[in-house]
């Protein structure tokens, strides 16, 4: 099925491994021209190399999301190189995962600073120049539309986990974040949506059932088997899944889908 990306413009924050890696292949795989960043240059190269040996090229930034200039400097260096964005997907930043009993006032505020506002300083760039675009294409005529943004998140923001408590506190705003923007740039045809995905088969995981291994005094392998045989589904996602539903809300097929906030967790929390 052709959904319509081929020569878009994607740029995946936290593009070099896990989900965002699979997003990246995924677009690239439709014929988009996709940009991804990172912090890590390790991660990058890495990026680079596997992507390669597909057939699949694409754009390197390294950058820290943490601070909003370093965000304006991807989105001019992607624009520049590549061309105007016309897909944000939003991958970058992780919150560290505590006990409860260790947590405290500066827990709360560094999970703030490593999920919410690596989403929120690129998306607010990128939407300033989709912004833009809306408007001189509306004095135009044309009726294009002028970006969409897919903001990964998390089913903890709407689910609480004992050991996520704090980073859960920065899913719940992005969420909120998401649906406000969403309904505010409609009027420029920019669409907004979210995934929120519940564990996923990456090294996130794995930090994830470690912590969870030491809690309860038993091996990683059987966290894992507990976890999944939890779920509905039976078994965790795989990052590739998540990218086909990216790839389909970037696509003209979901045109009238914005503001959603969509769950991948194997039907573990059965939640409005």
């Amino acid at each position: 099925m052709d959904l319509g990306l081929s020569n878009k413009v994607v740029l995946v924050t936290g593009g070099s491994k896990g989900i965002g890696l699979a997003c990246a292949r995924a677009f690239a795989k439709e014929g988009a021209k996709v940009a991804i960043v990172s912090r890590d240059p390790a991660n990058l190269a890495r990026a680079r190399e596997q992507l390669a040996s597909e057939g699949l090229h694409i754009h390197l930034t390294r950058a820290d999301l943490h601070e909003p200039h370093s965000a304006a400097d991807v989105v001019e260096d992607v624009s520049t190189a590549v061309g105007p964005i016309d897909i944000l997907i939003n991958s970058a930043g992780a919150a560290r995962r505590y006990d409860p009993e260790t947590l405290d006032a500066d827990a709360f505020k560094a999970a703030m600073e490593a999920k919410y506002f690596p989403y929120i300083y690129p998306q607010q760039e990128v939407l300033r120049r989709m912004v833009e675009r809306a408007k001189a294409g509306m004095k135009a005529g044309a009726t294009a539309e002028p970006g969409t943004i897919i903001n990964i998140i998390g089913m903890g923001g709407k689910h609480a986990s004992d050991i996520h408590i704090a980073g859960g506190a920065a899913n719940a705003a992005l969420m909120l974040a998401t649906v406000g923007l969403a309904h505010y740039h409609a009027r420029y045809g920019i669409r907004i949506n979210a995934i929120n995905p519940g564990a996923t088969l990456t090294e996130r995981l794995q930090e994830a059932l470690k912590l969870e291994a030491e809690r309860e005094g038993i091996d990683e392998a059987t966290a894992l088997a507990r976890g999944q045989a939890k779920l509905p589904l039976g078994r965790y996602a795989k990052p590739e899944e998540i990218a086909d539903v990216a790839l389909f809300l970037a696509s003209p097929r979901a045109s009238y889908v914005t503001g959603a906030l969509i769950p991948m967790d194997g039907g573990g929390a059965p939640i409005i």
